[in-house]
């Protein structure tokens, strides 16, 4: 396959922005049209760690899929109180660029978004928020409660930095519980989910908090839990559960 690393110029955050990306060249690869994932970092992170601290370019070799992993440096890809708009860079300044720049299937039945920690709060918020743009979710031991918990200083100033205060409306805004339950009327709308999360990850809990809520919501979705901490151990390992997910979502076969 083919990997590489682009900037292009981001009007939403003003400067300009890197991203990694996997392109398909298995033997027999067409040239496209081909569906897209999303594939979102962690907080200590940048667009480089999925392709360097796992096989992921292994994983997906056979699959006529492409995988942007863009850079969303901490800020929980939202657009902060305090003025970076990274929820926009994404959605609108990256999502048109790669459309604009590659071979890609658009629409919902074609594009998928995925993640770890931080950004695997960040592929359920956006797929919550936006239904119509992803017909697939996939998150890994992620930080859902991350808008509406207490934190210990320092970390409160920086969520007070993205989120606002307690009770800002950012808050609610980006909050994957208030938008479950907001998208849980319209069932025809939300993406395929598929969560999954260390039985030893300080996440943990917060994770089977949010599975319930999802149950108590009527949302389908597929939660699993298996043995592993908060490390790139066990995401190299189950980013291919995630994977499986986003080819039947979106009906994507390997080649031969």
């Amino acid at each position: 396959m083919s990997f590489g690393t682009m900037a292009f110029f981001s009007k939403a955050l003003g400067r300009p922005k890197s991203y990694s990306i996997i392109l398909p060249d298995y033997e027999g690869a067409t040239g496209g049209p081909y569906p897209v994932l999303y594939l979102l970092h962690g907080r200590s992170d940048d667009h480089r760690a999925w392709t360097h601290w796992t096989s992921l370019d292994r994983y997906v070799r056979r699959l006529p899929l492409i995988i942007v992993m863009p850079c969303g440096e901490r800020s929980f890809y939202c657009n902060t109180v305090e003025g970076d708009r990274f929820e926009d860079y994404l959605m609108q300044d990256l999502m048109a660029h790669i459309e604009g720049s590659y071979n890609v299937l658009k629409g919902r039945e074609h594009t998928a978004i995925g993640g770890l920690s931080m950004g695997g709060y960040g592929a359920m918020k956006l797929g919550l928020k936006f239904p119509e743009r992803f017909g697939s979710v996939g998150a890994h031991s992620s930080a859902f409660a991350v808008a509406r918990k207490a934190w210990d200083e320092p970390t409160e100033r920086e969520m007070r930095r993205i989120f606002g205060p307690a009770d800002s409306p950012a808050r609610a805004e980006n909050d994957p519980w208030v938008l479950a339950e907001r998208l849980a009327k319209e069932p025809d709308r939300l993406p395929a989910l598929y969560i999954d999360c260390g039985t030893e990850d300080f996440l943990l809990e917060c994770n089977r908090e949010f599975h319930a809520h999802l149950n108590r919501l009527g949302i389908a979705h597929t939660y699993q839990e298996f043995p592993g901490t908060h490390c790139w151990e066990y995401w190299d390992q189950h980013i291919q559960d995630s994977l499986a997910h986003h080819c039947k979502a979106l009906g994507i076969e390997p080649a031969a």
